[in-house]
């Protein structure tokens, strides 16, 4: 019985994700169009907010109980799935995905800044408000910054035709797409970490497998709708703003409300770790202009020698 419910629950909630994202990068694309904006942008500003939900919800319901770990661990752990794993996705999708240097560049270094800054809070142990309040004004400079220094006119497209024109309405169909998408990817992950459990699979690798699909299960529909939709700049957006969100907005919105320890050596060793990451596929995206399966190996060694690394450290 509980096989068949969680079974029932796995389509149900991939259903959802996948009915939800179509509509969400349709509508993505439209605002985008409306706005003369290129998707890049639209993808780092307002697409990673609704793919980051379940992140920053965690980061408050963690701190709410105090267990700041689980939000560091899930924000970092997040920041570096999306930099390395979702994006080592991408070439499997699309042959090749063409990278502008400005774009990547920055977002990049405003996420190392932020990861930066996290090591210097954890360091002592503590996450306080006045450093909750210092990630989160730093993830509002960071989207200033992106809105500011990048080219904010679009190559005009050819946007899917939508129901709702007014810009606003747009805004909030795809915050509210993008709400469903989160839940059902979390209600999919969730039924198949049940049926591993079921199937006798180690614990260990379920904690695997949730760490490193949980917690990115909304960019990988996203992202991936949106590449077979033919939208990469809103894939590559959300995928490298989801992470400046995590390494910001998302580890400091806990500690603004709720104060809480972490254990500082592997939350300072998670947080160096992802930064040095964000740094190398920052540097080798930027450097190549272009996304392929060599460029994808890359980022999926990465994202293996993490765990090398940090249960090493553990």
């Amino acid at each position: 019985m509980e096989i068949a419910l969680n079974l029932l629950l796995l389509v149900v909630g991939l259903g959802i994700a996948l009915f939800a994202s179509d509509r969400a990068v349709s509508y993505t694309r439209a605002l985008a169009a409306a706005l003369g904006a290129p998707p890049f942008i639209v993808g780092v500003v307002l697409v990673s907010i609704g793919t980051d939900l379940p992140e920053i919800a965690n980061s408050i319901a963690a701190h709410a109980q105090d267990e700041g770990d689980v939000n560091v661990g899930d924000s970092v752990g997040s920041t570096l799935t999306q930099y390395t794993f979702v994006l080592g996705l991408f070439p499997l999708v699309v042959a090749v995905v063409a990278i502008d240097r400005r774009e990547v560049a920055l977002v990049s270094v405003l996420t190392m800044g932020g990861l930066a800054l996290t090591s210097i809070f954890v360091a002592d142990g503590w996450l306080g408000r006045w450093e909750g309040a210092a990630l989160v004004l730093s993830w509002a400079l960071a989207t200033l910054a992106v809105v500011r220094l990048l080219p904010s006119h679009a190559t005009p497209d050819a946007p899917p035709a939508v129901v709702i024109r007014n810009r606003l309405g747009q805004v909030g169909i795809v915050l509210v797409t993008l709400g469903f998408v989160g839940a059902g990817a979390t209600v999919a992950v969730r039924a198949l970490v049940g049926l591993a459990e079921a199937a006798g699979v180690p614990e260990f690798v379920i904690a695997f497998f949730g760490a490193s699909m949980g917690t990115s299960a909304p960019e990988i529909v996203v992202d991936v709708t949106a590449l077979l939709r033919g939208a990469p700049g809103i894939a590559l957006g959300d995928a490298l703003g989801s992470s400046l969100v995590d390494a910001t907005l998302s580890i400091g919105v806990g500690p603004l409300v709720f104060p809480a320890e972490v254990t500082a050596r592997l939350a300072l060793a998670g947080s160096l770790y992802a930064l040095v990451a964000v740094g190398v596929v920052g540097a080798v995206l930027a450097a190549r202009r272009r996304h392929d399966r060599w460029s994808g190996l890359v980022l999926g060694g990465l994202y293996l020698l993490s765990y090398v690394v940090i249960i090493r450290i553990a």
